[in-house]
């Protein structure tokens, strides 16, 4: 029984080291790029009367596209385009 604290514990070690939000933020921006530049350019998030305020405003506009446009994304795909958005433009806390 003993014999598996080292193991887990290198296995811990290991998963923590993994860039989990740098692979998001790529998902994000490849889903967003094959997905979202067909209705508008990078204008959209970068103008002054934009109508995202917030985080949650910002997710649940993705949402909303992804709705419109049929995709039925998984959660986590609907996250990792909020995280690129997100980080790139938006920059709310």
């Amino acid at each position: 029984m003993y014999y598996k604290i080292p193991a887990l514990s290198a296995l811990l070690a290991v998963l923590a080291a993994y860039p989990l939000h740098a692979a998001d933020i790529s998902h994000g921006k490849s889903l967003q790029q094959k997905n979202c530049m067909g209705c508008h350019d990078d204008g959209m998030y970068t103008r002054e009367n934009r109508r995202v305020s917030s985080l949650d405003g910002l997710q649940k506009q993705v949402e909303r596209c992804e709705l419109s446009l049929g995709l039925k994304w998984f959660e986590e795909d609907i996250a990792a385009v909020t995280e690129y958005l997100n980080t790139t433009y938006y920059h709310y806390k």
